[in-house]
C-alpha cells in the first residue's frame, strides 16, 4: 500500500470533536518510531514541526514516555486537532500544542529534538528553509533534526508513485512538490546542521538525519 500524505482537506476524513484522522499515519507511525528510538536522546523535550493531525504525537509520547513530546503547527484547525487526540490521550508528556510557521520566528527558543513529518514537500521552500534556520537556533550541540517523506535523489531513478504524487502536489500548489535530498543537505549545511545519514522508509520515503555538530 502506498503511503501518500495528501493535504488534509474538509471532508476526506471522518472527523470527531475536532480530531482529524490522516490514514497516512497509522501506515508509517511504527517506522519512524523505529528509527526515533535509536536516535532520540534517552530525555529531553522534542519539537515537532508540522504536528497535522496530532496522530503522530500522541504515538510518539506513548511510546517514548521520557521525552516530553511538544506539537505544533500553523493551522488552526490543526492546532484543534491535536488538542482533541492530546485531550483524548491524557499523557503527561504530551504538552499542549503551540502554533508555529515553520517560515517565520519560532515560538520557541530551545529543543533537544526536532522532527518534522511530511511537510517538506506540502510547502513552499521557504518553509524547508526556515526549519534548517530555527533548528539550527533551537537544537543543542549534537542535537537531532529528523525529517521523512518523499524526495528526489541524485542518480536514483524515482518510484512513479512518487512522480505521479509531485505531479499531483504542483498542480494543486505550484509551490509545492518533492524536493532533491541534496538540496535539502546544502540548506541544512548553511545553518551548520551535519547531515548524518539517509534511511530508506517503506513506501518509497526516506528518513534524513541531521545533527548540529559539538
Amino acid at each position: 500500500m502506498t503511503d501518500r500524505p495528501e493535504p488534509w482537506q474538509p471532508g476526506s476524513g471522518p472527523a470527531v470533536a475536532g480530531k482529524r484522522f490522516a490514514p497516512a499515519t497509522e501506515r508509517n507511525r511504527d517506522a519512524i518510531l523505529a528509527v526515533l528510538r535509536d536516535e532520540l536522546p534517552p530525555s529531553g523535550q522534542v519539537l515537532e514541526v508540522a504536528s497535522g493531525s496530532g496522530e503522530h504525537a500522541v504515538h510518539f509520547a506513548t511510546a517514548l514516555p521520557a521525552l516530553d513530546w511538544q506539537p505544533s503547527d500553523p493551522d488552526p484547525a490543526a492546532l484543534a486537532s491535536i488538542e482533541a487526540w492530546r485531550a483524548e490521550a491524557g499523557l503527561a508528556n504530551l504538552l499542549p500544542a503551540i502554533k508555529l510557521d515553520a517560515a517565520a520566528q519560532w515560538p520557541v527558543d530551545k529543543a533537544d529534538a526536532v522532527i518534522c513529518i511530511n511537510m517538506v514537500h506540502i510547502s513552499p521552500w521557504a518553509a524547508a528553509i526556515g526549519l534548517m534556520q530555527g533548528a539550527g537556533k533551537v537544537l543543542p550541540p549534537g542535537g537531532l533534526l529528523y525529517l521523512y517523506g518523499p524526495y528526489f535523489r541524485e542518480g536514483i531513478v524515482t518510484a512513479p508513485s512518487n512522480l505521479a504524487f509531485d505531479a499531483s502536489l504542483r498542480a494543486r500548489d505550484a509551490a509545492w512538490g518533492l524536493r532533491r535530498v541534496e538540496d535539502v543537505i546544502a540548506i541544512a549545511d548553511e545553518e551548520g546542521l551535519d547531515f548524518q545519514r539517509l534511511v530508506e522508509m517503506p513506501a518509497n520515503n526516506l528518513s534524513l538525519l541531521f545533527r548540529r555538530p559539538f
